[in-house]
């Protein structure tokens, strides 16, 4: 029987298919029984470490089976569970440990450097369990769930009572620890199922980190709701992941542009991968250029679908399935969403058809706020629950929302607004350029100007004068690129995201006096 509590999210698949496959993992499968059992035995083990309601508790996991029995187990115990980007630093984790206040840590023997030196800067941390292997002075996770008795009864909470503590970090300042309630899961993961389609019969390809909202949101969580499948990939590589399509034979999955980019790249992988048990891919969790949406319905023969969503707010934008899309477009609003576009110089007007504003989102997959940060909370909390997302977006006559970037990304040039988005598919409409991303620097004269980093198809074959030119034939003059920088590949975060941030840093120190001032 369901409970409130979200750590029983699985039990309609044990109660009705405990023989069907849950997860596999390179040669490694778990039924849906063998999950359930593993979930109790997590839970009664960390229940005798003092883990219940009122303590959390650190997940330092790469993309291993055992963080969804270890989410589910902590959740069953009345705990909150701390999914941590594990590829962050020293310094931010453990201000994350501290921050967070968690009392046990499970984190995987391969980090074993990050969690000793975490751990001695956290006086919290009362328990570590390492899984994957043993370190003298830490608990042998996998040995002591072995001694471990099945059964145990799922502590019950309130709906409202916090599930998730997921931190996001920002431009400015640590890491923010995002509230995420029972509520606001359970919403989630049988809305994503539902405007996704997606039934017991379904398998997803997990390519992207367990601890980010884009695997949990749009595979690991909607998967377990119906009781469909997962095959789980310890990172996201290109070879790899065209390769476990083959092997696994996943009906879906998703990503995010740069990893869809990086996929399409392997020509020579596609030629001898069978890549059709695929139905369709979702991609999000940054700017989607509409060349990128072409080239993988032709290359998959599926149905692609562009989605929108954050942390705090869920995936609260989807285009349809099955039905109409618009090219560059995120999609509609999903069932249960109120959004609104609001006037950048006054919040209180909403923008007409075609004219950006910031997005503000409104539905039950909204945070409670952030930890121990009630000024940020209000900042971003309307009080009558609007959630301000801090992104651009505009919406056609239909009602089909446009992604243009985030504020802190728009570029004021003389007066004149550039959005990143809007620059990058002009150049990405260039056959030999494979991808690119616009970042702003300092203009003697303007105030601030795009300039491109570029990956072309064919090394060498575009020049830079070539490639400015071409924008100025296709796009408006006031937001041609001033600069273009060459790579062979854009570089990614730890979330597989688009390093945006490193790019701009990287063009003001080939510029340190801006564009006009003698670069």
């Amino acid at each position: 029987m369901q409970h409130n509590n979200f750590g029983d999210l699985i039990w309609r698949a044990v109660s009705l298919f405990p023989e069907r496959v849950a997860i596999e993992q390179g040669d490694l499968t778990l039924t849906y029984g063998e999950l359930e059992e593993r979930t109790q035995k997590t839970a009664r083990l960390l229940s005798g470490l003092d883990v219940g309601k009122g303590t959390r508790v650190l997940l330092f996991l790469p993309n291993d089976y055992r963080f969804v029995e270890a989410l589910l187990g902590v959740l069953r115990t009345g705990a909150e569970v701390v999914p941590v980007n594990i590829k962050l630093g020293v310094e931010a984790l453990t201000f994350i440990a501290n921050h967070s206040e968690a009392t046990v840590l499970i984190g995987h023997v391969d980090l074993l450097e990050k969690i000793t030196t975490v751990q001695a800067g956290s006086p919290y941390l009362k328990h570590v369990l390492i899984i994957g292997g043993e370190a003298p002075g830490y608990l042998a996770y996998d040995a002591l769930l072995d001694q471990t008795q099945p059964g145990w009864e799922t502590v019950d909470v309130g709906l409202g009572d916090v599930a998730l503590v997921m931190y996001t970090s920002g431009s400015t300042g640590p890491p923010k620890g995002c509230l995420l309630s029972h509520a606001n899961k359970w919403w989630q993961a049988r809305s994503s199922a539902r405007t996704f389609y997606l039934d017991e019969w379904d398998k997803a390809l997990i390519t992207g980190p367990l601890y980010h909202a884009n695997a949990l949101w749009s595979g690991m969580l909607p998967m377990l709701f119906v009781g469909g499948g997962m095959a789980i990939l310890p990172g996201f590589d290109a070879v790899a992941v065209l390769e476990a399509i083959d092997r696994y034979r996943p009906t879906y999955t998703s990503g995010t542009p740069s990893m869809f980019t990086l996929l399409l790249a392997q020509r020579e992988v596609l030629a001898r991968v069978d890549v059709s048990s695929i139905n369709y891919l979702c991609c999000g969790s940054a700017p989607v250029p509409e060349e990128l949406i072409r080239a993988l319905h032709e290359k998959f023969g599926c149905e692609v679908i562009e989605s929108y969503g954050l942390t705090e707010g869920g995936a609260n934008v989807v285009a349809p399935r099955w039905g109409i899309k618009k090219l560059g477009s995120t999609g509609l609003p999903v069932p249960g969403v109120k959004l609104r576009i609001v006037d950048l110089e006054d919040s209180s007007r909403e923008c007409p058809p075609g004219v950006i504003g910031e997005l503000w989102s409104m539905c039950p997959a909204n945070a409670i706020g952030y930890l121990k940060q009630p000024e940020v909370t209000a900042q971003k909390f309307t009080a009558d629950g609007w959630l301000k997302t801090g992104d651009l977006v505009k919406a056609d006559e239909q009602g089909y929302i446009y992604f243009c970037g985030r504020k802190d990304d728009m570029i004021n040039v003389g007066g004149e607004n550039v959005y990143p988005k809007e620059v990058e598919t002009v150049l990405l409409a260039h056959p030999e350029i494979d991808d690119v991303c616009v970042v702003s620097v300092n203009h003697k004269v303007k105030g601030q100007a795009p300039v491109a980093w570029v990956v072309l198809s064919r090394p060498g074959a575009l020049t830079e004068d070539v490639i400015k030119q071409f924008f100025l034939e296709n796009g408006p003059a006031y937001a041609h690129p001033r600069r273009v920088f060459f790579l062979d590949r854009l570089p990614v975060s730890g979330t597989n995201k688009l390093d945006r941030k490193f790019l701009e840093e990287e063009a003001r120190r080939l510029m340190p006096d801006g564009i006009g001032g003698g670069a």
